[in-house]
């Protein structure tokens, strides 16, 4: 082990309760009334405040405690964002039972394995086609006792004496609480912080995922830490957040349940993840975590909305793009734009910055992050250029989200930015980066050797990640430690790297380097359809389908311009010599993608052998 960095801090009682739920009781006795949760029926926002969302949660932890959920028991959610998922995740919690999340996307055999593994005892789905994968595999599960469903229709007529819906649930659980008012209470006040709180199961990109167990004193840590993280000292009185991560990963935990609830918040629940644009635009919210997707893709829709605008907007765009990228510099190199760069940019935000971010819901944005995998640097400084602060965090499901950020006062493109508070990191000497913190994991359910493998006796964690330290004692991802290409004459190659830079454009969504034990380097590139269709349909090119449009030779043409750009940042043996045009979306109840939308690049290399062979024939 060869260097260290460590960071003194609050610890992880700076909150002064002892679990997610002990905070949202806290809260709902001295703020009652304060607007909590949002959520729309027939297109009208409905509000639960903090008191309602108490009442709420004791209701379903009395339902699951009469029916038969005890301490150690898991209850497993299937849904999207919604107040009924955060609602029975705290719930379970306040009976010392752990949450299980399983992804909407799931498909019927993901979603048997993890109901299996789990020994989850309730299941919470959202609607038909959730209640439908698990009735499927059912008779598999001997641990699974009830299905809870949230929507009603098309379920309601099935007759299986497992089925309950939500609000016979809450019902059973109000009667409960009445004979029993103070058991919620006494069971909330004997949370032992270091139990298992949560089950989160990892997205598995080399194999089965794993359940990596928090513990209570991790989310209530991480809750503090990501309001100090976020708002600092500085905590706007009416804080809006729009949940549409999938609450069943660790960085939509982190923002839209013990974040929200550190800086009392507003959670607003987006519609559907295909309304997030227009929810956007409609909530504005204070703060903003996105994976580099997100960001990408709303870098490629502004550039797309540009190439359509009038002549003069579109001039008035090169400049004030061009002014912005200037004092996106001198941001970076002095941590100010100066007298003449506030003054160009004010004049820019009247003309072009402000229309722009409220088209994509950033207006009143204070704070946007970056997480859960690279992104490449000129995305972050666009975003700077329009006055969206953009910050690179790194966090782990082990490290419960959290470990390095940058902030608005240290700033290096490219970088992960430096330990949080209570965060150690040191780099082992292979380069692999080693983190101990309060919020590293208790630990795989049901897998000592995995879990020794990762934690060492001294209680570092193993991330798995290949990092460097800046100059400026900056953190830097170089790749992770299993995907590091080796070429046959022994150059270490880190692919992520190559990858992001291909995916700056516009017109490129996925995007697979390939080249280990290989003379030179190659590319699976998938295109964003609804921007190269978009394209295509101004250079009159017909198409019907997804593969048709990507064989045309114009969008072949198109595509090596996009690689031969991404290629002038690199030395010759890291460039891209040839590269294949995926004939599909690839697709995650196909197998190709996590849940969390990061390919499989095992289940690439096998699938589409044959596109790699020929570009080394």
């Amino acid at each position: 082990m060869t260097s260290t960095l460590e960071r003194s801090g609050a610890g992880a009682s700076a909150l002064g309760v002892n679990s997610i739920p002990a905070l949202l009781r806290s809260i709902a006795r001295e703020e009652p009334d304060r607007v909590a949760l949002r959520e729309k029926e027939f297109g009208i926002w409905q509000e639960t405040t903090y008191g309602g969302y108490w009442d709420l949660v004791q209701a379903a932890a009395m339902a699951m405690w009469s029916l038969g959920v005890r301490p150690g028991d898991k209850v497993a959610i299937q849904s999207e964002n919604r107040i009924a998922w955060v609602v029975s995740d705290i719930a379970a919690a306040a009976i010392q039972a752990a949450s299980v999340g399983l992804y909407a996307t799931n498909p019927a055999a993901e979603v048997e394995y993890l109901l299996w593994h789990s020994e989850a005892k309730v299941l919470i789905a959202e609607d038909q086609e959730q209640v439908d994968k698990a009735l499927a595999v059912k008779d598999s599960l001997p641990n699974l006792t009830k299905i809870i469903y949230v929507e009603p229709r098309g379920v309601r007529s099935y007759n299986d004496p497992m089925l309950m819906s939500w609000e016979v649930f809450l019902g059973l659980g109000r009667a409960a609480l009445e004979e029993s008012p103070r058991r919620v209470d006494e069971l909330v006040d004997g949370i032992d912080p270091n139990e298992v709180g949560t089950l989160v199961y990892t997205s598995g990109t080399t194999g089965p995922p794993k359940g990596a167990m928090l513990s209570h004193n991790n989310m209530t840590w991480v809750a503090e830490s990501g309001r100090k993280l976020i708002a600092g000292d500085a905590v706007p009185e009416s804080v809006q957040y729009l949940s549409y991560l999938p609450l069943c990963h660790v960085f939509g935990r982190l923002y839209d349940l013990a974040g929200a609830l550190a800086m009392r918040a507003t959670v607003n629940f987006a519609e559907s993840i295909e309304t997030v644009v227009s929810d956007l635009t409609e909530i504005q919210p204070t703060y903003f975590p996105a994976p580099p997707r997100i960001w990408e893709k709303m870098h490629a829709g502004v550039q797309i909305r540009m190439a359509d605008a009038s002549p003069i907007k579109k001039i008035l765009y090169k400049i004030f793009l061009s002014t912005g990228m200037k004092n996106a510099d001198r941001l970076l190199a002095t941590g100010s734009r100066g007298l003449w760069g506030s003054l160009t940019h004010a004049l820019g935000d009247v003309l072009v910055y402000r229309a722009l971010k409220k088209k994509i819901g950033m207006q009143r944005c204070l704070q946007a992050v970056s997480g859960s995998a690279p992104i490449a640097p000129e995305v972050l400084k666009f975003f700077m250029a329009l006055g969206v602060p953009i910050y690179e965090g790194w966090g782990m499901t082990e490290t419960t989200a959290v470990g390095t950020v940058t902030t608005r006062d240290e700033i290096e493109l490219g970088t992960i930015g430096k330990p949080i508070d209570d965060v150690e990191v040191e780099l082992a000497e292979d380069g692999e980066m080693l983190v101990r913190s309060p919020g590293i994991f208790l630990g795989y359910f049901k897998n000592p050797e995995a879990t020794a493998e990762t934690i060492d006796s001294e209680g570092w964690m193993h991330t798995g990640d290949v990092a460097e330290w800046t100059e400026r004692g900056f953190l830097r991802i170089v790749d992770r430690k299993k995907d590091i290409i080796i070429t046959a004459g022994g150059k270490n190659i880190s692919p992520s790297e190559i990858e992001n830079k291909l995916k700056v454009s516009p017109f490129i969504k996925e995007a697979m380097v390939i080249g280990d034990r290989r003379k030179f380097l190659t590319a699976l590139i998938g295109i964003e359809f609804d921007t190269v269709a978009n394209w295509a349909l101004r250079k009159n090119i017909t198409f019907t389908t997804y593969r048709d449009l990507s064989e045309k030779p114009q969008v072949r043409e198109l595509i090596q311009k996009a690689v031969d750009t991404a290629n002038e940042h690199f030395a010759r043996v890291e460039t891209i010599k040839k590269f294949a045009l995926i004939p599909k979306e690839l697709d995650h109840e196909e197998g190709e993608l996590t849940a969390t939308q990061k390919i499989k690049r095992r289940v690439l290399t096998d699938q589409f052998s044959d596109l790699i062979e020929e570009m080394y024939a």
